[in-house]
């Protein structure tokens, strides 16, 4: 049986979208095949958001920045989400359009301030779990254990 595909998208794809990815990876590789992408990449993932992932036992190492460009005709996804309001307005509307569509607006760390921004992404990453945990919830699917 296949996965299901998603698709978390964002603007930059350096930290919110990168850190869902992981996280639903972590939670529920058995049931989805995950993806993120940006509607205007950055290029790299913000180093703090390496780091509070890192904290949570999960490694996003292999994950890069990209644009959801790269995704056009070549992917269906059963689930497309986006977590930030420029993604939500800017994504192509090919994508908006595939399986379920959610938008779960959460605050950018890219745009908090140097001193503030390990602890604002920490925070973010908190409230993309607690999110991804109901979503998964709300479906039946089996959750595995992250810390």
């Amino acid at each position: 049986m296949s996965k299901e595909k998603v698709l978390i998208l964002c603007t930059g794809n350096s930290a919110r979208s990168q850190m869902a990815e992981g996280l639903l990876r972590a939670m529920a590789s058995d049931t989805f095949e995950v993806f993120s992408a940006g509607t205007e990449p950055k290029g790299s993932i913000l180093p703090q958001v390496q780091e509070v992932m890192r904290e949570i036992g999960i490694d996003i190492s292999s994950q890069w920045s990209k644009s959801v460009t790269e995704y056009l005709g070549k992917a269906v996804f059963a689930h497309v989400i986006t977590v930030c309001a420029d993604a939500e307005d800017n994504c192509p509307a090919v994508f908006l359009n595939m399986g379920t569509h959610e938008h779960w607006p959460f605050d950018d760390p890219a745009k908090a301030d140097e001193e503030q921004r390990l602890e604002t992404t920490r925070r973010v990453r908190d409230e993309i779990k607690q999110r991804l945990q109901l979503w998964l919830t709300e479906q039946n699917i089996e959750i595995k254990e992250i810390q």
